[in-house]
């Protein structure tokens, strides 16, 4: 690993920086920083990146505007070649409005593929941190390795963020959140850490909750290193609905309260992740699938399982269930299975990475499966798993979060026979915090009825993967601790996907 400036890890502060917008002194004596929520990047193209911040003086007062004025703010914005900002390659200014909670969204255009880049804010009189992000390989061209990290499930009651902090000092050069950015819950006494205010509901429940999260200097450090991918589940809303479905009336909502909950819930998301206007929700509803293309090295899918999906069989839950089978069901919806499919017909990269929520591979015990996961709609894994192998994907990898465990699967043309053949591989990451420590559990449950299952372990951290175009190496990132700060992390156990070879090599 190639050795990372520490002025991205200091954030909460000003990074210091030579020929740049300077700080105005008398300015910022009397106005509050406004960077407390840091900034970030995401949605690499090969000539462009989305560029975040949201300013926020005092992120938890309860009108979830953050202690800001009632009035919108100009905020600069630059990009350069070097985190000394000697050159300037890019640079604009943007309204932060109220209405958005002063969150900003910059497409920073006119880019060079595959290069490095730093960027940074000011407001107010104030400097932000410096981050650094990048952009994809030009159309045709492989361009560099990458090292790719991925996580889901960061409740912040259960522990501390340490595992955000490991990923960004692996320096990678993009990330994958797979969902679970925030939980919605109220706050359980006894945990780690405590959240703000009781169950969200209102816009303003979830604008300070996400900047509740936003403060941790952990999460600030993930953000700052790489740009992001983002994609939903069901936390950043309510646990475990689908669709439009909920999963019981706890909090109880009228069907108005439930579609406002939604909006406002879409709506917070959109102001706080580095997404492109592209992604702005209308409503109830937020356009979350779509694919970024890395060169010719990789496809990313990424997929909304939330949204779109029928309801849960037989009342959710983990048990046996026909109705699981039945053809007309599916879990991305089957607008969103059809341009899944069609991108995958498009064999326009080496790897076909599909970033997505919950389970993939068939897991059965004697009590049934996970109604929620892929086993509660398979015909619809089906459709995919056959539409890939008719089409020819070469290296079809699904990427997982939700279940906070690491889990490395091979994935079977049938799964009730276990010498069928392997067409795809899963790779799943446990959590950041959620299920606190863990056990450390490394024997793999129900492998017996389902040897495809590879790997398991029950502890918190992240997936870390360098993508060349010979081969996808996994890395199982775990920490034995997430109650205490700090824990190092190591390697538990690592893979390799081999170019046109699907499944799991040992290394």
């Amino acid at each position: 690993m190639s050795k990372v400036s520490r002025r991205y890890f200091v954030l909460g502060g000003i990074a210091v920086a030579a020929g740049v917008v300077a700080q105005t002194p008398s300015t910022a004596a009397v106005v509050p920083y406004p960077f407390k929520l840091g900034i970030a990047s995401g949605e690499p193209a090969a000539d462009s990146v989305v560029l975040w911040t949201r300013l926020a003086t005092a992120p938890l007062n309860a009108d979830g505007q953050g202690g800001m004025p009632n009035s919108d703010v100009t905020v600069e914005w630059q990009v350069s070649t070097s985190d000394t900002f000697a050159t300037i390659v890019a640079q604009g200014s943007v309204a932060a409005k109220y209405a958005d909670a002063h969150s900003v969204h910059v497409v920073a255009g006119g880019l060079n593929a595959d290069a490095n880049y730093y960027y940074r804010f000011r407001a107010n009189g104030h400097i932000s941190p410096v981050g650094r992000t990048r952009t994809t390989p030009a159309t045709g061209t492989f361009g560099r390795d990458i090292v790719m990290a991925f996580a889901s499930c960061s409740h912040y009651e259960e522990g501390y963020f340490t595992a955000y902090r490991r990923m960004a000092e692996d320096n990678p050069d993009v990330i994958l959140h797979l969902g679970d950015y925030i939980y919605e819950y109220g706050t359980v006494t006894g945990r780690t850490r405590a959240h703000a205010g009781a169950e969200i509901v209102s816009i303003q429940d979830y604008r300070r909750r996400y900047a509740q999260y936003r403060t941790d200097p952990d999460l600030q450090a993930a953000h700052a290193i790489a740009p992001w991918l983002v994609v939903n589940d069901d936390h950043e809303v309510e646990n475990n609905h689908a669709g439009n479905i909920r999963e019981n009336n706890n909090p109880a909502l009228t069907a108005a309260q439930w579609t406002a909950r939604r909006t406002a819930a879409y709506r917070a998301y959109y102001e706080n992740m580095p997404l492109r206007p592209a992604q702005a929700p209308g409503g109830a509803a937020i356009p979350l699938f779509r694919r970024v293309q890395w060169g010719k090295l990789a496809t990313f899918h990424m997929l909304d399982t939330r949204q779109y999906r029928n309801d849960q069989a037989c009342g959710d839950g983990w048990k046996v269930c026909s109705d699981a089978d039945l053809a007309n069901r599916s879990l991305p919806g089957n607008a969103q299975e059809t341009w899944l499919l069609d991108g995958l017909n498009q064999h326009a990269s080496t790897w076909d990475v599909m970033g997505q929520q919950v389970f993939f591979a068939r897991r059965f015990n004697a009590t049934g499966a996970s109604m929620d996961s892929w086993d509660g709609y398979r015909a619809s894994r089906s459709r995919i798993q056959n539409g890939w192998v008719q089409r020819g994907t070469r290296n079809p990898v699904v990427l997982t979060g939700d279940v906070h465990r690491s889990w490395a699967n091979n994935l079977k043309a049938d799964y009730a026979n276990s010498n069928s053949a392997t067409i795809g591989t899963e790779l799943v990451t446990t959590s950041i915090t959620s299920g606190a420590n863990g056990s450390g559990s490394t024997t793999v449950p129900d492998q017996g009825t389902n040897p495809h299952l590879r790997f398991y372990v029950d502890r918190r951290g992240y997936v870390r993967t360098t993508i060349t175009q010979s081969q996808m190496r996994a890395d199982f990132r775990t920490l034995t601790s997430v109650t205490e700060h700090g824990a190092p992390a190591s390697t538990l156990r690592s893979f390799a996907i081999q170019d046109g070879v699907p499944g799991l090599q040992d290394i």
